[in-house]
């Protein structure tokens, strides 16, 4: 007599834990842990790898702002080798070693090199045309340990703001539009070149009143190099969706740069690329500002307004 075969069914598979992206943004998160594998798994800075990793999160989540390990971990790989190509395209700009703050140069740097760096390595890729740059260069060799470039404000919407609460012209505000620090950055080297670019304009551009810049804590940024430089926060300004030309972060105005126009439909038509929108809830980013003479006064959450782009 033979004996009857059991069928048995594969177990479930367990179900993959789920990361929130407000999780990610914490500076002590697990996702902050697996950024430090994969940057010494592929060589790559990890504060970059960081913030690039963190824009392109919202590409994959769902509307509740949620994903899967292995959307993540996708991300970060994709991440950290095209920061690895981007480093590579750079070297020769790169610092390599560590000096104390007080020891390395202030100068107006070279438009040309600033491009460079923030093509590759600034989550915007791209540099503000028209910019005046400044860096903290090594002693050594002249290589840019931090820079950042300001030029005049283009927000209009936040230029009408600062007209209406604080009686400042708009042609009289900049902007910090780029900021990057290598990571062999001495601590407060962010904020030690605000306050010297701050005494920079203060000289050669007089005209200038107020110098504003945008914080996006989506990408885990507190604004606490801007505290530190005596910067306030005076306002907020509501999110838009982040978008994607072939899996890669583009900005609006990259899109018009390079099609003439940022409506996703024409960009698709004329590009033939995948073209895609975050769809999670995305944070306001805060608008820090700083006087160019004098203190900068405190503002009460209260009188902060929130504007809409």
């Amino acid at each position: 007599m033979c004996a009857l075969a059991i069928r048995t069914d594969p177990p479930a598979a367990a179900p993959q834990p789920k990361f929130s992206l407000d999780e990610c943004r914490g500076a002590d998160s697990p996702f902050a842990a697996l950024v430090a594998q994969s940057a010494a798994r592929h060589s790559v800075e990890p504060r970059a790898l960081n913030v690039r990793t963190l824009l392109h999160l919202p590409r994959v989540a769902g509307h509740s702002g949620r994903l899967t390990r292995r959307q993540l971990d996708a991300e970060l790989r994709n991440c950290a080798v095209g920061l690895r190509a981007d480093q590579a395209e750079i070297l020769d700009l790169m610092p390599t070693d560590e000096y104390a703050l007080q020891d390395l140069r202030f100068i107006s740097y070279d438009a040309e090199n600033a491009a460079r760096i923030f093509g590759h390595l600034h989550y915007l890729r791209s540099a503000r045309g028209g910019s005046k740059n400044y860096a903290l260069v090594d002693p050594l060799h002249g290589r840019p340990v931090t820079l950042c470039s300001v030029s005049p404000l283009e927000w209009a919407v936040v230029g009408k703001q600062l007209r209406n609460q604080f009686g400042v012209a708009p042609d009289r505000v900049w902007d910090v539009s780029r900021v990057y620090s290598f990571d062999v950055a001495p601590g407060n080297a962010i904020s030690f070149l605000l306050a010297k670019v701050r005494n920079a304009l203060r000289q050669s551009e007089p005209q200038i009143e107020l110098l504003t810049t945008a914080v996006d804590p989506n990408l885990g940024f507190t604004g606490s190099s801007y505290r530190a430089a005596n910067w306030q926060r005076w306002m907020s300004i509501s999110p838009r969706p982040y978008l994607y030309l072939d899996g890669r972060y583009i900005s609006p105005r990259k899109l018009r740069e390079d099609y003439g126009t940022a409506n996703l439909t024409t960009v698709k038509t004329l590009s033939g690329a995948v073209v895609e929108q975050s769809r999670a809830r995305l944070l306001d980013s805060a608008i820090f500002c700083c006087r160019l003479k004098g203190e900068t006064e405190f503002l009460p959450v209260d009188d902060q307004r929130r504007l809409r782009r």
